[in-house]
């Protein structure tokens, strides 16, 4: 079975729509989960979190759906309904029972070991209800043919978050925000990267008054509003404790001229709003709730324009067609080489799978390179005295631009008067697998001809921006 497969997402249609081509089953209100079941149950959470030992109930995945690799929505039910709310301190720790998670399934991607994403979703569907029995904390999510108005209608009625729409032809594109999944909700909502935060002022003077919120363009953090409104006592008080460590002195390039306390970007807020403004900002704001499920790298600006379609054009799309993600941005890459005389790969391959390789790099000073393929690109740190073998051991690793995917596999002589002049080997190379990932700290298990086990990349938070720690750890 694959390692780990990327969810595929969904764009947003701005108002319900019928259609004899389209599959509409309710947007259930949780935390995405891929759960890969071989003896063994993984759940893995969209920014790579494995959730497994946090929700034991469903251990019986193992017994209800063996060998497949699913996707699906884990949900606290509450009076008939999801309660993300309940759903929060079950993602903190490990709380058996209180209160019991449910996992709705609603896609089947391997059986058996033979992958399924190329086949049409009517087909998964019927591949789905042969390979999976519900049980206690297991359901099979149904969805009705052509009637999407209605269905909107009736789920709204009962106080639900919307319901998504799925062309009967979809295939299943991992990682990608595809016009052939539509979600409809009834409340507009997007998720924010958390940016920083103006001082509280009265009642609020020991907590803040507003979050300034951005989300991810090419990589770039752009301004998109604050919100001040949808704090309990409670929450800003817990919000304010969160905020302590991640103080920064570097903040956006962004033209704010109040007074702000800037934070690194890594804490993820869904924030409801009533429409996006032509100079794009969230009108009329309201904070809803932290997203420790997803991560920052994942908040784009497609959530509130360039990712609707016409509905027109969306209901008459073609049969099969593809939506393909962006490029990987490279532009510091390229900016540093000159093809026409290095040997060293441009980047234009779109690739799936957690590769990673070490290079020997006889550059001015001998140093290694450390590469973890991640979103398209491969992560890359310089390691001075190399990759540490004994446990405890720690070396300092600074990061570096992005490189495409192909130079995992490159060997041979930068040519003189190049950036990063010299001679580049393979030292090792394989997979690895994703224990934790984010803007601070890095948890992999490498699995390589050289290199096995875990290791660990810490960020120094009071030094130069791009250094990190990198060590070996028991396993």
């Amino acid at each position: 079975m694959a390692s780990r497969y990327l969810p595929m997402l969904a764009r947003s249609a701005p108002a319900p729509f019928s259609g004899d081509d389209w599959l509409f089953e309710v947007k259930w209100d949780g935390v995405r989960a891929i759960a890969t079941v071989e003896g063994t149950l993984s759940l893995l959470s969209r920014n790579g979190t494995e959730l497994a030992g946090r929700f034991p109930e469903l251990g019986e995945l193992v017994t209800l759906a063996p060998r497949t690799v699913l996707d699906g929505e884990i949900v606290v039910m509450t009076g008939g309904k999801p309660d993300m709310q309940a759903l929060l301190p079950r993602l903190q720790s490990v709380m058996p029972g209180t209160p019991p998670v449910t996992y709705i399934v609603f896609d089947i991607l391997e059986r058996e070991g033979k992958p399924l994403t190329g086949l049409p979703l009517v087909e998964r569907r019927s591949q789905l209800e042969a390979a999976v029995r519900e049980g206690p904390h297991v359901v099979i999510s149904e969805p009705v043919v052509g009637r999407g108005e209605d269905y909107y209608r009736a789920a709204v009625a009962q106080g639900l978050e919307g319901v998504m729409a799925k062309r009967r032809d979809s295939l299943y594109e991992p990682g990608v925000r595809s016009a052939m999944w539509l979600k409809i909700k009834a409340q507009k909502s997007c998720d924010c990267v958390i940016a920083g935060y103006t001082p509280g002022r009265g009642a609020r003077k020991t907590a803040f008054g507003a979050l300034l919120l951005g989300l991810y363009e090419n990589l770039t953090l752009v301004f998109v509003g604050k919100v001040g409104t949808g704090f309990s006592d409670r929450l800003l008080t817990e919000l304010v404790e969160q905020f302590a460590p991640l103080v920064t002195a570097a903040p956006p390039p962004w033209n704010i001229r109040e007074k702000v306390v800037w934070l690194e970007p890594v804490l993820v807020c869904e924030v409801a709003y009533q429409e996006v403004t032509r100079d794009r900002k969230l009108r009329i704001p309201l904070f809803l709730r932290l997203r420790s499920d997803k991560s920052a790298s994942s908040c784009t600006t497609d959530q509130i324009a360039g990712g609707q379609l016409p509905l027109a054009k969306q209901a008459g799309a073609t049969p099969g067609a593809r939506a393909y993600p962006a490029q990987p941005d490279l532009r510091t890459y390229h900016e540093k080489r000159n093809f026409s005389v290095t040997s060293e790969p441009e980047g234009q391959k779109d690739m799936d799978g957690e590769s990673f390789v070490i290079q020997e790099h006889h550059s001015h000073k001998l140093h290694y390179d450390m590469r973890l393929e991640r979103d398209g690109v491969l992560a890359s740190w310089a390691v001075p005295k190399g990759v540490p073998l004994a446990v405890g051991e720690k070396h300092l690793a600074v990061a570096v631009e992005d490189h495409p995917l192909e130079y995992g596999t490159f060997e041979g002589e930068i040519p003189k008067g190049e950036y990063g002049a010299g001679t580049v080997t393979i030292w090792d190379s394989g997979t690895y697998e994703t224990k934790h990932w984010d803007a601070e700290k890095i948890e992999v298990v490498l699995h390589g001809r050289r290199l096995n086990g875990p290791y660990v990349l810490v960020k120094f938070k009071r030094t130069k921006k791009n250094e990190w720690l990198l060590f070996r750890v028991a396993g």
